[in-house]
């Protein structure tokens, strides 16, 4: 595997890294995100987690606690995009969108913001593939994995599968009890060998994309002081509906219409929009669309 088309240099998407992405099922951009967009975010992930932009069950009162030890009381917060304008500007970055036009649809919706804390100590995601939980039905799902924070193996970078993605279907999940993983499950990798996964680590400022079938999962964050904050943005083709409840917290629909279009046209725009999902606060213990 030629890990050099993985990488988007400049942040101009070649042919190459086309054929890339379809065949491994991620890629790399490097600096995508200049120094003064990224404090920004740092910045304004404080100003979230002290309630600055808005309230949000289970936020605890800051008073004059330092900004660091706000930040470790958490592990990340589900559509921050909801509160922040900032946060809500970034899904539609050029440098991000330009990418994604040239390996998904030039007509692109995004449906979530998650932002990661992952504080010294605290686990992470067991081996899990997006698609299992945001359903796009053309297999169109892309995760824009944008790093705030250098990401390393110590402080509990992103692992992926290249190829994993080729499949096309949802693998099966069994119990974990390990105590890398904030999860109480995980996809059964055990048919890979362990010279199939990579870690991805990347400075401040890159982005990584990977598609919804991909594997990919991340480890606990083993510094005393060193924080792996990450922004990470859920997008697909406008072309196809998002038959998506939220895992249960949301009706059933066939199209869940709480998105932001971020380029090209929307075929299903006589539907209209709507806002139901609101910003919340991950559990320590993930039992998402987990029967354990």
């Amino acid at each position: 595997m030629n890990l050099e088309n993985a990488t988007v240099k400049r942040g101009l998407l070649t042919p190459e890294n086309i054929a890339f992405y379809n065949e491994q099922g991620f890629l790399v951009a490097p600096d995508l995100l200049d120094p003064a967009s990224i404090a920004a975010l740092k910045k304004e992930a404080v100003e979230i987690f002290r309630g600055h932009r808005g309230h949000v069950d289970g936020l605890l009162e800051t008073g004059g606690v330092p900004d660091t030890e706000v930040l470790k009381q958490y592990v990340a917060i589900h559509f921050p995009h909801k509160i922040s304008p900032l946060i809500k500007a970034s899904l539609s970055n050029p440098a991000i969108i330009g990418i994604l036009t040239g390996i998904v649809s030039p007509n692109l919706k995004c449906m979530q913001s998650m932002l990661f804390v992952k504080p010294p100590g605290k686990a992470g995601q067991s081996w899990h593939q997006d698609e299992y939980y945001i359903p796009t039905r053309d297999r169109s799902l892309v995760g824009a994995w944008i790093a705030i924070d250098d990401a390393t193996v110590g402080n509990g970078c992103l692992w992926i599968i290249p190829g994993s993605h080729k499949p096309g279907y949802m693998m099966k999940r069994v119990p974990s009890a390990s105590d890398e993983y904030a999860d109480v499950d995980t996809v059964d990798v055990s048919g890979y060998d362990s010279t199939d996964t990579i870690p991805v680590e990347v400075n401040s400022g890159a982005v990584v994309f990977f598609n919804g079938y991909t594997l990919h999962s991340s480890l606990r964050n083993k510094t005393s002081d060193d924080f792996r904050m990450a922004l990470v943005n859920h997008y697909m083709s406008a072309e196809s509906m998002l038959p998506w409840d939220q895992d249960g917290k949301l009706p059933p629909t066939e199209d869940l219409r709480d998105i932001v279009m971020v380029a090209g046209a929307d075929p299903y725009a006589w539907k209209g929009t709507i806002n139901v999902n609101k910003p919340y606060l991950r559990p320590e213990v993930l039992k998402i669309k987990s029967t354990l």
